[in-house]
C-alpha cells in the first residue's frame, strides 16, 4: 500500500539508482504517471518527457479498456472482446481519444519537441497497471523511437499484465507482487486523487 503517487515514485527511484545520471530518460503516462515520473527524473537527474496514450473503454463500462491508441493513430485492441461492440462505434470512440491524445502531447510539453530516444535507456512510467494496454502501447509508441532499452516502472501491475508487458519490453519494475494485485490501481494508495491538467503542466515546467 502507499500513501500516494509521490511515495510510489520515491520508491520505484530507489530500484532505479543505477540509472542516474546515465543516458536514460523518464517517460511518464499521463495524468498519473506524471506525478511519479517528476519524483524519478528529480531523484536521479535525468529529462522526463510524456508518452500520450489513451485508454478506449467499453461502451457499457468505461473502466474496462477494450484498447488504447496513441496521438498519432497507433492502436492495440483486445480483440476478442473488441469483436463483440459496434465497429462504427469503436472508431469512433479512437479517434475522440485519439484527438484528447494529441490535445495532451501538445498541452502537457508546452510546444516542446518530443524528447529523442535513440539510443538512450528509456524509463516508461505510470501510477499503476491494469489491463496493460496502455502500458503495451506505450512500449510500442517508445520502441518506433530506436531506445537502446526500454525499462517499465510502476508500483503495482496484475500479474496478467505484467506477462504482456515483459513480452516488448526489455525489463519490468512491480514494487508489490502482481500475484496481489487488488482488481483495481487505486486500492492499492491511501490518497489517489484526480490528477489535473494544471497539475501536469506545473510538473513538466519544471522539470
Amino acid at each position: 500500500m502507499f500513501a500516494d503517487r509521490e511515495e510510489a515514485g520515491k520508491r520505484l527511484a530507489e530500484q532505479l539508482l543505477e540509472h542516474r545520471g546515465k543516458d536514460a530518460l523518464v517517460l511518464a503516462l499521463p495524468r498519473g504517471g506524471v506525478v511519479l515520473g517528476a519524483v524519478i527524473a528529480r531523484a536521479l537527474s535525468l529529462p522526463l518527457d510524456i508518452i500520450a496514450v489513451r485508454k478506449i473503454g467499453h461502451p457499457s463500462a468505461p473502466e474496462f479498456a477494450l484498447g488504447a491508441v496513441d496521438e498519432e493513430g497507433t492502436r492495440i485492441l483486445n480483440e476478442e472482446e473488441a469483436a463483440l461492440v459496434d465497429p462504427d462505434w469503436l472508431a469512433s470512440e479512437t479517434e475522440q481519444q485519439m484527438k484528447e491524445a494529441k490535445r495532451r502531447s501538445r498541452v502537457y510539453r508546452s510546444g516542446k519537441a518530443h524528447a529523442n530516444m535513440s539510443g538512450k535507456t528509456a524509463i516508461i512510467v505510470d501510477d499503476g497497471v491494469a489491463t496493460g494496454l496502455t502500458m503495451r502501447l506505450a512500449v510500442k509508441v517508445a520502441k518506433a523511437h530506436m531506445p537502446k532499452r526500454v525499462i517499465v516502472a510502476t508500483p503495482v501491475s496484475s500479474s496478467e499484465a505484467a506477462e504482456e508487458i515483459l513480452k516488448d519490453a526489455d525489463e519490468l519494475i512491480v514494487l508489490e507482487p502482481p500475484e496481489e494485485f487488488l482488481g483495481a490501481v487505486g486500492a492499492h494508495y491511501i490518497r489517489f486523487d484526480q490528477i489535473e491538467d494544471a497539475e501536469v503542466i506545473r510538473l513538466m515546467k519544471q522539470q
